[in-house]
C-alpha cells in the first residue's frame, strides 16, 4: 500500500465537502480545489473577480506551504470560471503569484461553483 499523507492547514478555507485540502503520496502532492472563500469567515472575500482570483491563489499558496512546498512547485494546475471573459483578468493576477517557468494549465469554462464563486483552482505539486 502506498503511504499518503493527509494536508491540512488553518491557513485555507476548510473543506466543505468529504476531501481533504490536499493529499500527498511520495513526493507528489494533489491539491483539490481552493475558491475564494476567507478561510477565517468562511465566506467569498469579494464579489469582484479580481479579489476572489487573489484570494483563490492564497489559499493554494497556503496548501502548498502546509505541503513542504510553494505555488512555483505545481506542475500542473487547473482553472474554472464561470465567466470566461475574465480570463485576460486571471492571467494578470496569476503572474503576481506564479514565476517563469509556468506550470502546465488548463482554463475551463463552467457553469457554476461552490458557494457562487467565480474561480476555483486545483493543481497537481511535485516536491524535491
Amino acid at each position: 500500500m502506498t503511504n499518503k499523507c493527509i494536508i491540512q492547514t488553518d491557513q485555507a478555507p476548510k473543506a466543505i465537502g468529504t476531501y481533504s485540502q490536499a493529499v500527498k503520496v511520495g513526493g507528489t502532492v494533489y491539491l483539490s480545489g481552493q475558491i475564494p472563500l476567507d478561510p477565517h469567515t468562511m465566506e467569498l472575500v469579494s464579489p469582484e473577480f479580481k479579489e476572489q482570483a487573489t484570494q483563490m491563489f492564497r489559499n493554494l499558496r497556503a496548501v502548498c506551504e502546509a505541503a513542504g512546498g510553494s505555488l512555483n512547485d505545481i506542475v500542473k494546475l487547473n482553472l474554472y470560471l464561470t465567466d470566461l471573459s475574465n480570463f485576460t483578468l486571471l492571467n494578470e493576477v496569476m503572474a503576481t503569484f506564479f514565476h517563469e517557468p509556468y506550470p502546465a494549465r488548463a482554463a475551463v469554462g463552467v457553469r457554476e461553483l461552490p458557494k457562487g464563486a467565480l474561480v476555483e483552482a486545483d493543481a497537481v505539486m511535485v516536491l524535491g
